[in-house]
């Protein structure tokens, strides 16, 4: 099959590439970000590398979306939330009904967006835990050892069929690592309240996961993020694949394997744009109120990175003083 990537982003550049040289898989990226298509263009590829070492060139197929006349099998979106609903506006004319769409961005709000231009029954859904920076135009890293990627897919609406199945070889095929789920929203959230601890808290303090947990006390601060959403979960009647406890140990795992990594939220902090921490602890602290629930420590950390953001002006501008 055909692979259309929308969003040349890290993740955007993690699948696209690992589908290329290691499925064979012809893939074609759309690209709306000028900076990043010029220097595709010039140094005739991306930039890769894995845990800042083998540096090397991977040619790629790069277009705008008003350049690209191709018709992919399936396409796969890899945008900030904040972006989605622009760039699918802007890429409509290239959607077909017979395409598929695989998704598996951070936070929540995302499919409810793709359905308005895709049958319910051709969007599989997608969770990743697999660590990826874009240092800048065309150039990407991707963080931890080959083979430790790993994924979860699901159905948004209806039956795995033939479509599915191939998709999930070809990621198989990619070393992505693909799990089958048939529990979508609790596929879906498990990935949101894991995010919802570290990428927050790694966001607010400035840090790189493995600092996170060298902290003595983030097990009980992960407990009770957890605890809160998981308890707003069952009140919406949605039950995660992963239990509370592995959740938990989850934090101190990932967070070691990956303990160079700054979560993607924090990167889009450090450059000055805007965070998904609304479509991710917002997005917990909203269904819990929709079932009568308060997520109060949710609703504070969404709150708490709005005021990090807001703070970076003046840091920026500060001028020292002596006394």
């Amino acid at each position: 099959m055909r692979y259309g990537i929308i969003g040349a982003g890290a993740m955007g550049y993690r699948y696209g590439i690992m589908l290329q040289e290691n499925a064979g898989v012809t893939v074609d990226f759309i690209e709306t970000w000028q900076s990043n298509l010029e220097q595709v263009r010039k140094q005739a590829g991306v930039q890769v590398a894995r845990d800042h070492q083998n540096r090397r060139i991977v040619p790629i197929n790069i277009y705008t979306p008003e350049d690209y006349v191709g018709h992919p099998d399936v396409w796969i979106i890899f945008k900030k939330q904040m972006q989605l609903a622009d760039e699918l506006q802007r890429d409509a004319p290239l959607f077909h009904e017979d395409q598929y769409v695989f998704s598996a961005m951070n936070g929540m709000g995302h499919f409810e967006k793709i359905a308005q231009y895709f049958p319910a029954d051709h969007i599989i859904g997608g969770t990743a835990m697999i660590a990826t920076v874009l240092n800048g135009p065309g150039d990407v890293d991707f963080m931890g050892p080959v083979g430790s990627e790993v994924m979860h897919m699901s159905k948004y609406a209806g039956e795995r069929d033939d479509v599915t199945n191939q998709v999930m070889a070809d990621f198989t095929a990619a070393d992505l690592n693909p799990i089958w789920s048939d529990n979508f929203m609790g596929m879906c959230l498990s990935k949101v309240v894991f995010n919802a601890v570290t990428n927050s808290l790694c966001t607010m303090f400035e840090i790189q996961m493995g600092q996170f947990i060298a902290y003595p006390g983030v097990k009980d601060m992960a407990t009770q993020l957890f605890n809160e959403a998981y308890d707003a979960c069952e009140r919406a009647g949605i039950k995660l694949i992963e239990t509370r406890q592995e959740e938990i140990d989850s934090v101190e795992t990932v967070s070691r394997a990956y303990k160079y990594h700054y979560p993607s939220m924090y990167q889009d902090f450090s450059k000055g744009r805007p965070t998904e921490v609304d479509y991710i602890n917002g997005y917990i602290a909203k269904l819990g109120r929709e079932h009568d629930y308060v997520c109060r420590v949710h609703e504070f950390v969404t709150q708490e990175v709005h005021l990090a953001e807001t703070m970076r002006q003046f840091k920026q501008t500060a001028v020292p003083i002596s006394i």
